[in-house]
């Protein structure tokens, strides 16, 4: 079905019924709702080229990636988040552009998307403390959504994020809870904003608990399976190893898990381990009973909210900046216990 039939069915003009399904604010909303009912019903989708001649924009999204941080491609959390915002995109007659670039070249991309017009806004990954790119985005002029907080950003800007600390303290609360006095933080990169919220509210439940904060049990990585076995090995071979362990991912998780197997040891009788879980599609964490007691938040549900977000600022660029923070679920598994006796 091409425009003029879906308009001819409808009674309209072509030209409302383009401008219904191109967010135009003259078009009143029962209109807009009724069209867009018929274009779903009809199975009707507008042609890209056209939109973007009449509109000006380009019709896609950019993500831009370094290659600092390219290992981000093969990670099972980005390409889950990737995939629940293409979803939006795809719903939307929406194109993604991904961009791999050297480290230097960032600015210069970002700059170089504006002035051609390749893509109209963009989702920002993985922010650090005090992180450049707000402001040159701001200055920029070009639409985008933080997937994630950056700590230290005084300018205003639109994100999504999980509340990481919350999550954290939560999970040692869980732990603290359980008798668990020595409990082990296998965190992420400590320069990246989730990791920084994350042993905050660790450091935050022991410090009301009145524990004193034992550096020793902390570790700050990639998170990987070998940095997580790492970790917990180091920490195993303390004089007063921990009983517990607060770990930063699933897959992190798994290498605290041989740390602690390698040493004879059961996880959840006599070691407590809590992991995030992303939710992963390709790696679930067990299916009727949880293998890993969890805190649990979906980033492809996350991919998908901050797609719609930033398309929201792409079509009203008068709403300013916009904020979203999810909670995590605390899933109880098989991987906590009662702290074993002395």
């Amino acid at each position: 079905m091409n425009l003029k039939e879906l308009s001819s069915k409808l009674g309209l003009s072509p030209t409302t019924v383009s401008r219904a399904l191109n967010g135009y604010p003259e078009v009143n909303e029962a209109t807009r709702e009724r069209v867009m009912a018929a274009a779903k019903r009809h199975n009707y989708h507008p042609n890209t080229r056209a939109i973007r001649l009449a509109t000006g924009r380009a019709m896609a999204v950019g993500h831009v990636i370094p290659i600092a941080t390219r290992h981000e491609i093969v990670n099972p959390v980005f390409a889950d988040f990737i995939a629940g915002a293409g979803e939006t995109y795809s719903r939307n007659d929406y194109d993604m552009v991904l961009s791999v670039v050297p480290d230097d070249q960032e600015e210069n991309t970002y700059r170089g998307l504006k002035s051609k017009g390749n893509v109209d806004g963009v989702i920002v990954h993985a922010p650090k403390m005090n992180d450049p790119r707000i402001a040159l985005l701001r200055d920029v002029g070009l639409p985008f959504v933080v997937h994630g907080r950056a700590t230290g950003t005084a300018l205003p800007y639109s994100w999504l994020d999980v509340n990481n600390r919350r999550a954290f303290q939560r999970a040692t609360e869980f732990l603290l809870d359980l008798g668990h006095l020595r409990i082990g933080l296998v965190n992420g990169l400590e320069f990246m904003d989730f990791a920084i919220r994350r042993r905050t509210g660790y450091v935050d439940a022991l410090t009301q608990r009145g524990i004193a904060i034992d550096p020793p049990l902390m570790s700050s990585d990639e998170m990987t399976e070998v940095a997580g076995y790492r970790a917990a090995r180091t920490m195993l071979n303390l004089s007063a190893p921990p009983t517990a362990f607060l770990v930063a991912s699933m897959i992190s998780g798994m290498g605290v898990r041989r740390a602690v197997e390698e040493r004879g040891l059961a996880m959840g009788r006599d070691i407590s381990v809590i992991i995030h879980d992303d939710d992963l599609s390709y790696m679930k964490n067990g299916e009727d009973l949880p293998i890993f007691t969890a805190t649990r938040s979906s980033v492809r549900e996350a991919g998908r909210l901050t797609a719609e977000m930033l398309l929201e600022l792409i079509a009203h660029p008068d709403i300013g900046p916009q904020n979203r923070l999810l909670e995590a679920e605390l899933i109880i598994g098989q991987s906590t216990g009662p702290a074993p006796r002395p």
